[in-house]
């Protein structure tokens, strides 16, 4: 894990402002090794998508870009921030729930895996090498070609289970 991963269980006791800014210097290191820019709006959608440990969807973070300045942000621009920020492994989009949640580990490229809380809807992002070559390995024996895979586990997370 990287100093702003997620914790095993984001309900626990930490420093949040440590997730946030770790993702952001995480993310102009990478840039600036890319040589590609990291805008202050890409700077601020992914703020606001490391927030919390909840997905995201692109119109709340527009909702909350027009608070913050007054005017109604356009939503091209909110998708073209994060298309980048996918293009540059920063976010992942979570398909099921149509939104997006900050990488833990974006210094390395990897498959999203999430278990996800149908009741608080925290995310927990995954990154075992067991379920990549489990599905490598069947995939191959069908003769599949694998380019994009993303698992969705959705369930009751520990402390919306204590409270049932």
């Amino acid at each position: 894990m990287t100093e702003h991963s997620m914790p095993a269980d984001p309900h626990q006791p930490h420093d949040h402002s440590a997730c946030v800014s770790g993702a952001l210097a995480s993310a102009e290191q990478l840039c600036d090794r890319a040589g590609v820019r990291f805008t202050a709006l890409r700077k601020r959608v992914l703020e606001l998508v490391w927030d919390s440990h909840k997905p995201l969807g692109a119109y709340d973070i527009l909702e909350t870009l027009g608070r913050e300045d007054g005017r109604r942000a356009a939503p091209p621009t909110v998708y073209r921030a994060l298309d980048f920020l996918l293009e540059q492994g920063l976010v992942h989009r979570i398909a099921s729930l149509n939104a997006f949640i900050g990488c833990s580990s974006p210094d390395h490229q990897h498959q999203g895996q999430f278990l996800i809380c149908r009741a608080c809807h925290v995310a927990i992002e995954l990154d075992s090498a067991g379920i990549v070559q489990a599905i490598a390995a069947d995939a191959s024996e069908l003769g599949f070609q694998v380019e994009n895979e993303t698992v969705e586990i959705t369930g009751l997370c520990a402390q919306c289970q204590a409270g049932q």
